[in-house]
This record gives structure tokens, C-alpha cells and sequence, in this order.
């Protein structure tokens, strides 16, 4: 799995980070940050600040900083068992970007290769409007959302958005 994310890792990150450069953040939050390719494939001038509760042999920097222009929650959403933990991490930030699973139209949830409830692994799904629902009750809105991620090959049903602070 190291392999795979390794050698598509710079591909997807420079899909991330040019999905969110209308925003131009400088202070980042990757939370969940995995195996920390995010941090790697940063444009020199941001900080990344990154978290996980993983058993992954990285060094994460942790939460530092008390503002973050965008938080990314990659991979992650579907994982966590509580989002209460989240409260103060959106707190703490004016913009979100989240890519998840989402099933295509046509595909059986059972059988598609991102259903692992059995497993523990996914313990959420969503839909598009699901996903915005999540983020509206927290105060945020849609920017902009899409499957940009698809030309990286195995990303094929991973959905990304953008979520902006609502004042």
C-alpha cells in the first residue's frame, strides 16, 4: 500500500493543491494526514501542519496553530467515529476541503470496493447532498466540488469539495 500511495501520491497532491489555490492558504491543517504526502508535495510557501491517530511510523507536527486558512480532511470523513471531534478543528479554520468515497449512481453498495462496513474501515458514506448537509449544519457552504481526482487512476469514485466559513 506504501508502494502505490507513494508513486500516486505526488499526482493526487498536485491535484489537491491546485483544486484549492483559488484561495491561496499560507497556514494548512492536513488532519488525517496518513502518510503525510500532503506536507510533501506542499507549494514551498504554505506550512502544513499535520495530525492522525493512525498507527502510521510518521512524525506528525500535530495541531499548532490557532487559525488555518483551509483544513483537509482526505480520505479521512468516512473514518472517524464521532465527528464531534472535529468542532474544534472547523473552529479553528475558514475553509474546508474533504474528498470521499461516493457511490456512483449505477453501482450496488455492496460490491463496490469502497463498502467496508463489514471491516470497521468505512463507517460512513455519503451522497452529494449528505456532504453538504454535513458541512451546512456546521456553519460552512459549498465552493466548489467534482471528481478531479479521476486521472489518477484508482481515484475514480472519490468525490472532492471545498467548503467556505459562512459569516
Amino acid at each position: 500500500m506504501k508502494k502505490l500511495n507513494v508513486r500516486t501520491g505526488k499526482t493526487i497532491n498536485e491535484v489537491r493543491w491546485n483544486f484549492i489555490k483559488q484561495i491561496k492558504p499560507k497556514v494548512v491543517l492536513d488532519y488525517g494526514a496518513g502518510l503525510d504526502l500532503l506536507r510533501k508535495y506542499a507549494p514551498k510557501d504554505v506550512i502544513v501542519d499535520t495530525f492522525d491517530v493512525g498507527s502510521f511510523p510518521i512524525k506528525y507536527t500535530g495541531i499548532k496553530h490557532k487559525k488555518y486558512d483551509l483544513v483537509f480532511l482526505c480520505d479521512v470523513l468516512e473514518h472517524i467515529p464521532d465527528f464531534r471531534i472535529l468542532d474544534k478543528v472547523f473552529k479553528k479554520t475558514e475553509h474546508v476541503f474533504v474528498s470521499v468515497p461516493m457511490l456512483p449512481p449505477s453501482q450496488e453498495l455492496e460490491g463496490w470496493r469502497h463498502f467496508k462496513y463489514d471491516t470497521g474501515e468505512h463507517l460512513h458514506y455519503f451522497t452529494k447532498g449528505s456532504l453538504d448537509l454535513f458541512f451546512a449544519v456546521r456553519g460552512f457552504e459549498l465552493v466548489k466540488s467534482g471528481k478531479p481526482e479521476v486521472n489518477c487512476g484508482i481515484r475514480e469514485d472519490i468525490y472532492s469539495a471545498l467548503y467556505k466559513k459562512i459569516k
